[in-house]
């Protein structure tokens, strides 16, 4: 005999056990039973692919000092609502191209768009208003200001900002009180809640990392840019970032991050790009980047006992 479907409110819906079953958990359980399907199954794995739905999309980007060339993108499109990663050997341009992008550099030649709009020679803070928000290797938290009072920096347009609006409180009060209960939200999403009036120097590393995530979520952005969030993190508060990173994605925003990792990269991403000096010369799923033979060179080198390989010595 067939179970009988219950149609009620997810709240009051009993688990066998008798327990009442929470939202969350019946989302959860909805996920698992729902295999993911990614938007970018169709996309051939070759460097410059176009995607069907590209958020932030670079055409000749170069960027050069003195006599190195950093950044040298030919073309590369990002898709909406997914976790890219961007991977390559220490010196491959990453960072330099997240600060392109994001205004805090600016490129030699090149022009981007972000959601259809051009970015070249808009400033960082700009950027950020239009939606596409990054956070830093080395953490940036105001170390003499409060867990909260870090947060709620981060709101934008904030009428207690302007000098003759701040004269009246009255004109700001309700906003500020709505910039707090969305900082107190962020907090308690990334379990920061507890250190909420603590100064951001007592924060461990891993915690910072939370709260530069967390705080980057004030914007409420469509495009969130990670680099490095895993670097020098405790082991325990691993599991808790990623987590987080790929509830970013559940919640409709894209994700870019730059990382090491390849077990984290493997794990999470939809989509990865490869960089190397300053080139994208690999895109594709996790599983074909993996065994890419240029994505192997570019980090342990051609083997000298490979077909091809001329070395000193060599007959």
């Amino acid at each position: 005999m067939p179970a009988e479907r219950w149609e009620g409110p997810v709240d009051e819906q009993e688990a066998p056990d008798d327990r009442p079953i929470t939202r969350a958990e019946a989302d959860t359980s909805v996920l698992e039973q729902r295999p993911r399907i990614s938007p970018l199954e169709d996309c051939p794995a070759e460097p410059g692919t176009p995607k069907p739905d590209a958020i932030l999309v670079a055409d000749q980007v170069s960027r050069t000092y003195g006599g190195l060339r950093a950044v040298d993108v030919e073309h590369l499109e990002l898709q909406r609502g997914v976790i890219t990663s961007l991977i390559g050997p220490n010196g491959a341009g990453k960072t330099t191209f997240f600060n392109l992008m994001t205004g805090f550099d600016r490129p030699d030649t090149g022009r981007w768009s972000f959601n259809g709009r051009p970015l070249a020679r808009v400033p960082a803070y700009k950027v950020a208003r239009r939606g596409m928000v990054r956070t830093f290797q080395l953490t940036k938290s105001l170390m003499r200001l409060t867990v909260l009072e870090n947060m709620k920096l981060a709101a934008v347009d904030q009428r207690g900002e302007r000098f003759f609006s701040a004269l009246f409180p009255g004109r700001w009060r309700a906003q500020e009180a709505a910039i707090e209960r969305r900082a107190d939200e962020l907090l308690e999403r990334f379990k920061l809640d507890h250190m909420r009036d603590e100064f951001a120097g007592t924060l461990s590393g891993g915690q910072r990392k939370l709260l530069d995530m967390a705080r980057a979520l004030m914007v409420e952005p469509e495009m969130v840019m990670l680099d490095e969030p895993m670097a020098g993190v405790n082991p325990a508060l691993t599991q808790s970032l990623l987590g987080h990173i790929t509830g970013l994605r559940d919640r409709g925003m894209t994700v870019l991050f730059v990382e090491h990792d390849m077990d984290v990269v493997m794990g999470i991403s939809d989509w990865v790009v490869c960089m190397a000096e300053g080139r994208i010369i690999a895109e594709g799923p996790p599983d074909k980047i993996c065994m890419n033979r240029a994505v192997i060179d570019a980090y342990l080198g051609t083997r000298h006992d490979e077909p091809g390989y001329e070395g000193e010595g060599q007959a």
